[in-house]
């Protein structure tokens, strides 16, 4: 059974904990101890109502707020596939946390207040969607009860939205009216719109293809942790143990580790603590080479078919999300998957107006939630790919290593 990781996004009160909160009631998701704990704090409902925005507002602070602060992570499964669910908030002040949970999302759902339409949030959310290459974008038009669910207010709405996707250069674009308060076109197809003939939401996360989007032309394999039991029995095992970035890795594969470039062949391959013919993306695995190298924890594997960029001056575009602003001779470490170094930003090249695209230049910091083009240079070598070419190796965030957070996320270019 295969994993699909979305998040939901959209501005305040749009009902995206609602919707998350209807599609867990309407599958039993809900652990019975939960549904009667939520049962107990639901307000201002009459009796029998639950307030299904409480499944993911965890936070105390959310909940006396009514509104989502941090990201909030579900998980639930069907017959048909696994998924894990990130609730991002919509407050303009909350956006960082929203691009910390969509980065590593196959989908994202973008709601849209039908009494609303497209607003400023909606466009600021769908560039950082467009950013981030997220494969697949669907946009849930709610409160269409609200809207005495009018095929007239749905399809203004999706012709608005069409447009401002097309300048985005947004590919696969799905979308559904809906109402998360009352379930319609959720789980089950709505008697309330017979107008419209496409899928519910459900169906919709559960056939879409995310295989099709992994990438096997290039194969990437980081380091994540050297295995030396060093025990009686496996006195001379030596194994590399990471996730398969991309492409596969099999036995007698000839291989390079980089950054040092050192060439080697694959002895054996594991999965699951059992020796199989090939790893794919992507599967967690183990790696044993003929060679005994010496290979460390960041280090990249890959084949000889087409390699990564090794480099020590890097530009990227990032998303800063610390409350101090970035200036030029700002020294943080650099992560990219399992590797990490200590690096100074050279320059801001410039900043990306998030409503218009437009490049802004001779700009000296960047303050919280501004999206900036940068150049960074490391201490040492990183091996990565550009983000639009392979995102799985493209992606890396900055720490401030004083205060051990993350300041800031990084597509690499």
């Amino acid at each position: 059974m295969d994993l699909l990781r979305f998040i939901t996004a959209g501005s305040v009160d749009d009902g995206k904990s609602t919707l998350i909160g209807r599609l867990l009631y309407d599958t039993d998701s809900i652990k019975v101890d939960q549904l009667e704990t939520i049962q107990r704090q639901s307000k201002n409902k009459q009796e029998g109502e639950i307030d299904l925005a409480l499944f993911t507002d965890g936070l105390r602070a959310e909940r006396e707020q009514g509104i989502t602060i941090d990201v909030a992570y579900k998980y639930f499964s069907t017959d048909k596939r696994k998924f894990i669910i990130a609730d991002a908030p919509g407050h303009i002040q909350y956006t960082r946390n929203m691009v910390t949970g969509a980065s590593n999302s196959d989908l994202i759902i973008i709601l849209i207040d039908a009494r609303q339409g497209v607003v400023e949030q909606t466009r600021r959310h769908s560039i950082i969607a467009s950013l981030l290459q997220i494969p697949h974008v669907v946009v849930t038009i709610n409160k269409m009860d609200m809207v005495d669910y009018s095929e007239a207010a749905y399809n203004s709405i999706v012709d608005e939205y069409s447009r401002m996707a097309q300048t985005l250069n947004m590919k696969d674009i799905r979308f559904i009216p809906v109402s998360a308060l009352n379930g319609d076109n959720i789980v089950n197809s709505s008697p309330n719109t017979p107008w419209y003939t496409g899928q519910t939401l459900l169906d919709l996360l559960e056939t879409i293809d995310v295989v099709r989007d992994l990438d096997f032309s290039e194969s990437r394999f980081p380091v994540q942790y050297v295995i030396r039991p060093q025990s009686d029995d496996l006195h001379d095992y030596r194994g590399y143990a990471g996730k398969v970035l991309s492409g596969s890795y099999k036995k007698g594969d000839k291989i390079i580790v980089l950054p040092d470039h050192i060439e080697s062949e694959i002895e054996a391959v594991e999965v699951h603590g059992i020796e199989v013919e090939e790893a794919f993306a992507p599967q967690s695995a183990v790696l044993r080479l003929k060679d005994d190298i010496d290979i460390n924890r960041g280090d990249v594997i890959v084949t000889g078919s087409s390699a990564p960029i090794v480099s020590q001056e890097i530009e990227a575009t990032l998303c800063w999300m610390d409350n101090k602003p970035l200036t030029a001779g700002g020294k943080y470490l650099l992560q990219v998957q399992s590797r990490r170094v200590r690096c100074i930003v050279k320059q801001i090249n410039f900043k990306l107006d998030v409503n218009t695209l437009e490049k802004q230049e001779g700009i000296e910091k960047a303050s919280l939630n501004d999206v900036v083009h940068v150049t960074i240079k490391t201490a040492s070598p990183i091996v990565y790919d550009t983000y639009t070419s392979l995102r799985a190796n493209g992606g890396a965030i900055l720490i401030d290593e004083t205060a051990n957070t993350t300041v800031a996320g990084l597509m690499l270019s």
